[in-house]
């Protein structure tokens, strides 16, 4: 998928993605040898953003497998399409002598099945960036699910045979660490802890987006992340929503934030009832800011 380390860590550079040596070295040594990558580490932190950026330095597709409680083989391999096999029978019933025994394995070729995420990256040309997200939302019988497709590149799949990889995807998988994830699948992967950036990286992140920007504007929304990061929120932001409350400022024309901005910045900073009611105690939110700017002062003096 890639020609060299350094033409690696260069393209996932223009994708605004900005890793560092470990992740990278991790991340070429995967592709070159078929390894799954485990990224772990707290909601938000960019796992999942990773897994689109390695697909665009690659210029290739994601394919996502969104895990959720109680997902079973159908959503994730695929299902034969029911009504179409009646179709079928009923038109060919009409028009000729059935033969059914013939019919019968017709009905469970390959153009009956509608596939899932992980039955389609298998059947991709050229390899694409197989991201099963969130995968710590599951249990662990699913997980035995992953274990053939991601030793031997194939699925086995009742009734319609064995259906092995036409090319091998680069596979990322997500945990936020609800549950910790089976032995089997560690095994099997390389393994990186994903946390928050540093305020430093941060700014870094935050000037690739906002290019016009001074390097006070991106220290300052580094500083406010790390400062909400620090205040026990319950839902404290992600690389994401940083970035979209940079955009938000420069839309309407702020350099920084200050405590009268409180109650404009709320929807954007708060995303529960208990973390709103805590930025609007009194004095609340001015301590907030009054923490951003001394982080912020230290991001700009670590980066001159």
């Amino acid at each position: 998928m890639f020609p060299s380390l350094q033409e690696l860590r260069r393209r996932l550079r223009a994708t605004g993605y900005i890793s560092n040596p470990v992740d990278t070295t991790t991340i070429y040594l995967a592709a070159c040898l078929h390894k799954p990558v485990l990224l772990e580490g707290p909601a938000g932190s960019g796992k999942t953003q990773l897994a689109y950026a390695i697909a665009d330095a690659a210029g290739s597709t994601v394919e996502r497998l969104q895990c959720y409680q109680g997902i079973n083989e159908d959503v994730a391999i695929g299902k034969f399409d029911e009504s179409l096999q009646r179709l079928c029978v009923e038109l060919k019933s009409k028009s000729t002598t059935v033969e059914w025994d013939s019919l019968q394995t017709e009905l469970h070729a390959r153009q009956f099945f509608v596939a899932g995420p992980l039955l389609r990256a298998l059947e991709y040309k050229e390899p694409c960036v197989l991201l099963i997200d969130e995968l710590d939302k599951v249990d662990q019988a699913f997980e035995a699910v992953l274990l053939e497709l991601l030793s031997v590149w194939r699925l086995s799949i009742p009734k319609l045979g064995t259906v092995k990889a036409d090319s091998i995807p680069f596979v990322v998988l997500t945990s936020n660490e609800e549950r910790r994830i089976g032995d089997p699948l560690r095994r099997r992967s390389f393994y990186l802890r994903v946390e928050h950036p540093s305020a430093e990286r941060e700014a870094e992140i935050v000037a690739l987006k906002t290019p016009s920007a001074s390097r006070e504007f991106h220290a300052g929304l580094a500083g406010l992340a790390k400062a909400l990061r620090g205040w026990s929120l319950e839902k404290p932001p992600s690389v994401s929503e940083i970035l979209d409350l940079a955009l938000a400022l420069k839309v309407l024309g702020e350099e920084r934030v200050t405590p009268d901005m409180r109650d404009m910045l709320l929807p954007l900073l708060a995303k529960t009832e208990a973390d709103r009611k805590k930025l609007l105690l009194r004095d609340g939110f001015a301590s907030l800011v009054y923490d951003a700017q001394q982080h912020t002062q230290e991001t700009l003096r670590s980066v001159v």
